[in-house]
């Protein structure tokens, strides 16, 4: 693929997630550029009238960035390491196609749901009220997508996942809109579908469910005994009476 056509594709997914940013007409506002690289989607930012902070764990491209002379200010950081911003610095925050390599241990001691956790919480608090956050990703698996969405939802946002054009191999693109508040806020819908079917899975359920279970052992409920029963007996496995899936306890521990 020539570097001009990755342009116009990185582009398009910019313009993209902006649209599902949903910021006000009319109206500068303060972006984050989450994993901004070279400042690409920087450039759609400032073409839509806003205004944007980069970040990114590469210095290279951030040097690429700078010899562009992109408008926006650009900051070293790994994302995993959370983000130094102060609270409600900014209207909104974009990424395109960085939000994945978050769910990679490249260091040993990296913890891909502590690293999401801490990313997620910095970046909720680094956002103002009503504000939301928009992520292009390509996810491996789809265990991958509930790591993700299950550790912004324990930080606090609310939102889900739309999925464009889920029945084209290259055209489908995965965005995960998350919102710092639930109140008079409306999944928006997604490309390529008609309005008999939806592709936007939304994750509030689970939040308030992590909400309701801080301070309690997520398995130590009997509901979830019941399911982890049940997920064995379909996969042909048996369950010892004393086994931890029969909710009782084994001798000797409390």
């Amino acid at each position: 693929m020539s570097g001009t056509r990755m342009i116009e594709i990185q582009n398009g997914m910019a313009e993209r997630a902006i649209e599902l940013l949903a910021l006000p007409d009319d109206e500068p506002c303060f972006v984050l550029d989450l994993g901004c690289g070279s400042g690409l989607s920087g450039e759609c930012l400032e073409e839509n009238g806003h205004f944007w902070v980069g970040v990114d764990i590469s210095k290279s491209m951030l040097d690429v960035a700078k010899e562009r002379e992109v408008e926006g200010d650009l900051v070293h950081g790994d994302l995993g390491d959370g983000l130094p911003f102060r609270p409600g610095s900014f209207d909104g925050a974009i990424s395109i196609s960085a939000l994945q390599w978050l769910c990679n241990a490249d260091k040993s001691y990296h913890k891909p749901h502590k690293r999401l956790y801490k990313f997620f919480s910095s970046l909720f608090a680094s956002l103002s009220k009503g504000g939301r956050a928009v992520f292009q990703f390509y996810p491996e698996n789809a265990h991958q997508i509930e790591m993700i969405t299950s550790q912004s939802m324990k930080a606090g946002f609310t939102g889900g996942l739309v999925v464009d054009y889920p029945n084209s191999t290259k055209a489908k693109k995965y965005f995960l809109v998350l919102m710092t508040s639930s109140a008079h806020s409306r999944m928006p819908k997604a490309l390529g579908v008609d309005s008999a079917s939806s592709t936007t899975v939304q994750n509030e359920a689970t939040r308030d469910r992590i909400r309701k279970s801080r301070g309690k052992s997520l398995k130590s409920g009997k509901e979830w005994i019941q399911e982890r029963k049940e997920r064995r007996r379909r996969k042909g496995l048996e369950t010892r009476p004393d086994s931890k899936f029969t909710g009782r306890k084994r001798a000797g521990r409390f």
